[in-house]
């Protein structure tokens, strides 16, 4: 790569760094509409086309949409979430005003967990998490192993408020594991939780984590609020 490159790779990722940071700090809202590129290339002092090479690798990375003759639009709204820490710690750092609602802790059966796992019985956490500003966005049930140490976890309840620390505590770390994405109805139970009409569709999550050995750590069922969590999935080297 000559000289001449090296530098226009610099303006690119300056403003490609600038932008992100502004859109994932909140100074450009979701919805707020960008500068045109004649007015970033003349902010940045970079060319239109540094400017377009920009914009294409903001959208590719899903913080903005480009509407042809419109303009480029923030759609980001929170920052991608890592499942490995628990999403309550990962809405958190977002920065966004997240509270999480404990449901209930309680032994249950699952017939076919055990029959695929080997297990007698299991602890259900039922979580309900809330935007301050929008009210419920998600309802999670977890179910882990009921026995060892975690079998009494409903009269000792989660260790400072975590489930992620709680398993730790107890010696389960997921090292695999597979995820099913899909859409659910909402049931009179489950609309009046999230306070939404019976009926209304959301995206539901359904993950199992299991250890080294192939035993399982948690099964987790997330409905979650479609207009505020998104899937993405990468491929390939990156």
């Amino acid at each position: 790569m000559d000289r001449t490159e090296q530098v226009g790779f610099s303006k690119r990722h300056r403003l490609v760094t600038d932008l992100a940071e502004q859109i994932r700090s909140g100074r450009l809202a979701r919805g707020e509409r960008l500068p045109g590129e004649h007015q970033l290339a003349q902010r940045y002092q970079v060319s239109r086309g540094t400017v377009r090479s920009a914009l294409s690798e903001l959208q590719r990375r899903e913080l903005i949409a480009t509407e042809s003759g419109v303009g480029s639009f923030v759609t980001f709204d929170g920052v991608e979430l890592d499942q490995a820490v628990g999403w309550a710690t990962a809405l958190a750092r977002s920065g966004f005003e997240i509270t999480t609602d404990l449901l209930a802790i309680e032994h249950v059966r699952d017939d076919a967990l055990a029959e695929r796992f080997g297990v007698e019985s299991f602890v259900s956490i039922r979580r309900l998490r809330r935007d301050q500003a929008a009210g419920p966005v998600s309802l999670e049930v977890a179910l882990v192993p009921g026995t060892g140490a975690l079998a009494g976890l409903p009269e000792r309840g989660l260790v400072r408020g975590s489930l992620t620390a709680t398993l730790a505590d107890a010696g389960l770390r997921a090292e695999g594991g597979e995820q099913w994405i899909g859409t659910e109805a909402l049931t009179p139970e489950t609309a009046a939780l999230l306070e939404r009409p019976p009926g209304t569709l959301f995206l539901r999550a359904v993950r199992t984590s299991t250890d080294a050995a192939g035993g399982l750590v948690e099964h987790v069922v997330s409905l979650l609020d479609p207009a505020r969590f998104q899937f993405h999935l990468t491929f390939g080297r990156r």
